[in-house]
């Protein structure tokens, strides 16, 4: 089996993890600690939880340089600037988990400030609670446009060498870019549209079972 082959069997396996964990990171475990009416009340009693969420969220953030570092002899091949353009945003997105993650830690223990005090003073921990709930939040927006940012740079690279069929990889380009939009909606006084997020996903599926099937194209740099 080709090296382009093999790389592209544990790059579908890697993608189809981390959208799974994604997915349990953000719409799962931590879905109680932020409940109405809000993690400033749930996040302490469900301090577990939060905390596995944050280490999931930065294994899942690992996930991003680990499928970097596995496509590199392949994208290397044929584009050493595209394939050092998707690793420097990998690790970016992993930086960028790990502060989103540290700042999720930091509404715990805001949380847990409030409960032990009894709740004595909710005004001053109200306040307390926009700041540090904002921080996290933009962080997270700034990690998704990132992370969406890889993933542009995967597609177009898939595409423009046709290492995969190139209607997966188009498809997954516009998914992208619609997910890249609508999170970055937030910054511009805007609010996330969560259907549009959608496409992203089923492409990344589809990437990720055709990555697992049939892997990489074994192209030579002659033939792009």
């Amino acid at each position: 089996m080709t090296t382009a082959k093999n790389a592209g069997r544990v790059a579908g396996a890697l993608i189809l993890v981390q959208g799974i964990g994604g997915y349990v990171v953000n719409f799962g475990l931590i879905a109680p600690a932020t409940a109405p009416p809000g993690f400033l009340v749930n996040a302490a009693p469900h301090a577990l939880r939060v905390g596995m969420t944050a280490l999931l969220g930065i294994f899942m953030g690992a996930f991003a340089t680990a499928i970097a570092i596995t496509v590199w002899p392949v994208f290397k091949k044929h584009s050493e600037r595209m394939a050092l353009s998707f690793l420097a945003l990998a690790v970016a997105a992993l930086a960028l988990a790990v502060v989103e993650n540290g700042r999720l830690m930091s509404m715990l223990s805001l949380s847990q400030a409030y409960a032990a005090s009894g709740a004595a003073d909710p005004a001053a921990f109200e306040g307390l609670r926009g700041v540090v709930a904002a921080s996290r939040n933009w962080a997270h927006f700034t990690h998704l446009i990132i992370g969406g940012s890889t993933f542009l740079v995967l597609y177009a690279t898939t595409f423009r060498f046709a290492l995969i069929p190139r209607a997966i990889a188009a498809f997954g380009m516009a998914a992208v870019a619609l997910q890249m939009a609508t999170v970055s909606m937030p910054l511009l006084g805007g609010h996330v549209i969560f259907p549009l997020l959608a496409p992203a996903g089923i492409a990344n599926l589809a990437l990720a079972v055709w990555l697992l099937a049939k892997g990489f194209a074994d192209k030579s740099p002659a033939t792009k």
